[in-house]
Formats: structure tokens, C-alpha cells, sequence
């Protein structure tokens, strides 16, 4: 649908901010959620094993990538919301970025392809390709030729008018300035930052530390975007997989941000204030034991107290059904309990994700594709149950994202 014939104002009379993309993965769908009424309000095709969602700046577009490479742009504003542009630019792709600087709000997109190996500059209402960039490179920088480097996890820049997009098996930070892209011959000047090999998932750390897991080595490597340099190194647990990290403010530490490990049983808790906790920042001031290995997502919220994490990748189906609260004052586990129906089902508890306002936390029973799960929604404050989506359609729920959190980095 071209962008002029969209509508200017929401056609709905809901909360669009407080809507919820469940990935439907094995569907090729993604199920629209009203976050207000926990209500099903439509569901939308996309690529096949959506990887992830992307709120665009405004936050009025979800952007969808499959693991097959189709990228769909869904209009949250129609009523129902729909697809209104789409486009393959690879085989095989995991993520997907719009442009947020002021000025640039919802102009590009990017896509970071696994297979071939580029990443592709997109006009961010159409999805129409504007620039494509081999990613084939060298061992950081300077070693050997990698013809297959991947391109993992990307974000958007809240200080200047660029990505960071990561190479995995080169062990490359690319700085891609989107800024001129509109000029005559489509300039695109790239910064490249030697970093460390196997780059996965990122966060930020206050809107300003871009933080990328260099999972096989166990590693989280930090770049300040104010002054687009090389930050710091820090040793994780075994495979970090941040998701995209939590951020808190704690009493004694400042501000921290955590990871979690696949491969040790642990939340990792970094200082990341050096101005003001310069005694702490870029060290960890707590390892944080945890009852299971093999955990995927962590979450949190500034109007709740817990950190939320998952194991969904555990042997155990006991583990994998089951969720622990994290305090963010002691950083100690809380509490941890089994979710009540996920094992029957054969289902792994996966992803939290809080509501607009801190108040809820959701989290999904990802099963088979034979069976219909459902969607858990908890107290952001007594972790009590109070609700659970349900219906034929939730079937292989994993990541879900709220518009509002994912638009502008709360997590």
C-alpha cells in the first residue's frame, strides 16, 4: 500500500502503543495482541520463523524478519492492522533496524542478512532496497578472509544518525551512517570498529553503551556511540545471550545492566556509569546464581522490581517451564515457580515482555506446532497470575514485543 494512501490518524479507537507481536514462529505469522484488553486483534502473515519484531521510531510500524529473509512493514494504525510493504532482500536473515534519529524517524530500514552475507539499506515506508553491502570480510579487520560473515545483531543509534551492525564471524562493529543516503550517488560512509569474534545479541546501557555478547568467547564488548569508540571488554558467563540485556538503577552500583548465560547457570551484572560510578563501571558487581542453565531472555521494567528470566533452552522440562524473579536491590533470586499447564503441553516458557506502564509482565508457552499453547500474563508487582490468552491461532508462541518498550529501548 503506498505510503499516501495510509491513514494519517490510528482508524481504531485503542491503545495502539499498548499493543503486543507475538511471533507466531512456526506459522509464519504474527498475532497483533491489544495489551489494554488482552484481546486478539488480528493476525498478520510474514516471513516464515520470524526471528524478531522492530518498532519503527514513531512506533506506528512493526517490522517483521523472517529466517527465510522476507521483511514486512505492519501498519498499526488500519483497523485491522495489515501488511502494507514487503520485500526478500536475502535467503536467510535475523534482524531488522529503522532509522530513530531525529529528522530520519521511520526513512531507512536495514536488514542484517545471514545468508548471502550483506547487509541491505531499505526505504523504511516502502522496504524498497536502496543500497546492498557485502559483509565479506576479514578476521578483525586485518586477518583471515571470511566470505561468510554473518551479520547478527543491529540497532539505532540515539546519538547520531547511524546503525550498529555487527559482523559475527569477523569480529566487526560497522557504524553506518544513513545520513546522506538521500544525496546524489547514495553516499553511506562506514565506520569499522575491531571488536571480538562471534558477535549475537546487543542492548543499550542508558540509551548511550551499545553492549554486543561475544558469545563463544564469553564476552560482552561495549562501545560509546556518543564518542563512537572502542568502550570496554568484559568477561560474562559461558554464552552470554543478552536478548537485548536489562537496565536498573541500583542503590550502591548506579546504573547496571545484565546478561544472561545459555551455558552457566547465571545472571551476569555490570556497572555502566562511568561518569558518576566510575569505581564500577565496565566490572561485574554480581554474579547472580540461578537454579537452571541455559537461559535465553531477561527483562525488567523501571516500574517494576524483578528481573524476569526464562530457560527455555534447558534438557529439563521442569526447567524449561519455569520462570525466576530477580530483586533489583539484594540481586538475589526471589522467587522461582513452574508455570502451571506448560509441562502437560510440552511447552517451554519463553521471552518476557512488560506492558507499556511496568505493570504486567507476559510470557509465552512456546509448544509444537500441533498444539495450541497460550500466553501468561503476570502482576508486575506480586508476580500473581492474572490472566491467560488463549485460542486455536496460539500456536508456537515465542517472542513478543510491546510497541512502545521496543520503540523507544525500555527493557
Amino acid at each position: 500500500m503506498p505510503p499516501e494512501k495510509r491513514p494519517t490518524r490510528p482508524l481504531h479507537g485503542r491503545n495502539w502503543q499498548n499493543f503486543f507481536g507475538q511471533v507466531l514462529r512456526d506459522t509464519g505469522q504474527v498475532a497483533i495482541i491489544d495489551g489494554d484488553k488482552k484481546e486478539l486483534i488480528t493476525i498478520v502473515p510474514t516471513g516464515f520463523a520470524t526471528h524478531i519484531l522492530r518498532s519503527s521510531a514513531t512506533g506506528r510500524y512493526f517490522m517483521a524478519i523472517g529466517r527465510d529473509g522476507r521483511a514486512s512493514l505492519i501498519d498499526l494504525w488500519m483497523n485491522p492492522p495489515q501488511v502494507v510493504a514487503e520485500s526478500k532482500p536475502c535467503l536467510d536473515a535475523r534482524s531488522i533496524e529503522s532509522s530513530k534519529f531525529k529528522g530520519y524517524e521511520d526513512k531507512y530500514a536495514v536488514v542484517g542478512c545471514y545468508w548471502p552475507p550483506p547487509m541491505v539499506v531499505l526505504d523504511g515506508l516502502t522496504l524498497e532496497p536502496l543500497k546492498m553491502v557485502s559483509t565479506i570480510s576479514y578476521t578483525k579487520g586485518a586477518g583471515e578472509l571470511v566470505t561468510e560473515a554473518r551479520v547478527a545483531a543491529i540497532v539505532a543509534s540515539h546519538f547520531n544518525p547511524e546503525w550498529m551492525v555487527n559482523l559475527k564471524e569477523s569480529g566487526q562493529t560497522w557504524l553506518v551512517d544513513y545520513s546522506q543516503l538521500d544525496r546524489k550517488g547514495r553516499p553511506m560512509p562506514i565506520t569499522m570498529i575491531d571488536t571480538e569474534l562471534f558477535l549475537h545479541d546487543e542492548g543499550w546501557a542508558l540509551k548511550r553503551y551499545f553492549i554486543v555478547a561475544a558469545n563463544a568467547v564469553n564476552k560482552l564488548i561495549v562501545i560509546d556511540t556518543k564518542t563512537r569508540e572502542f568502550a570496554a571488554e568484559v568477561e560474562a558467563g559461558v554464552r552470554p545471550h543478552p536478548g537485548r540485556g536489562s537496565n536498573w538503577e541500583h542503590p550502591t552500583y548506579g546504573p547496571v545492566w545484565a546478561t544472561g548465560n545459555i551455558g552457566s547457570p547465571e545472571v551476569t551484572v555490570v556497572g555502566v556509569d562511568p561518569e558518576k560510578h566510575p569505581q564500577y563501571a565496565w566490572k561485574v558487581v554480581k554474579r547472580i546464581a540461578l537454579p537452571y542453565t541455559r537461559n535465553l531472555f531477561i527483562k525488567t521494567h523501571p516500574s517494576s522490581p524483578w528481573v524476569i528470566v526464562d530457560f527455555p533452552m534447558s534438557p529439563s522440562p521442569q526447567a524449561a517451564a519455569s520462570l525466576c524473579a530477580i530483586d533489583k536491590r539484594t540481586l538475589e533470586v526471589a522467587k522461582c515457580w513452574e508455570v502451571p499447564g506448560a509441562q502437560e503441553l510440552k511447552a517451554r516458557m519463553v521471552h518476557p515482555e512488560f506492558n507499556k506502564g511496568g505493570t504486567e509482565i507476559w510470557v509465552s508457552a512456546w509448544g509444537s506446532k500441533d498444539t495450541p499453547t497460550f500466553i501468561v500474563v503476570y502482576d508486575a508487582l506480586t508476580l500473581k497470575e492474572k490472566a491467560r490468552i488463549t485460542g486455536d491461532w496460539v500456536r508456537t508462541p515465542t517472542g513478543k514485543f510491546n510497541v512502545y518498550n521496543t520503540a523507544y529501548d525500555i527493557y
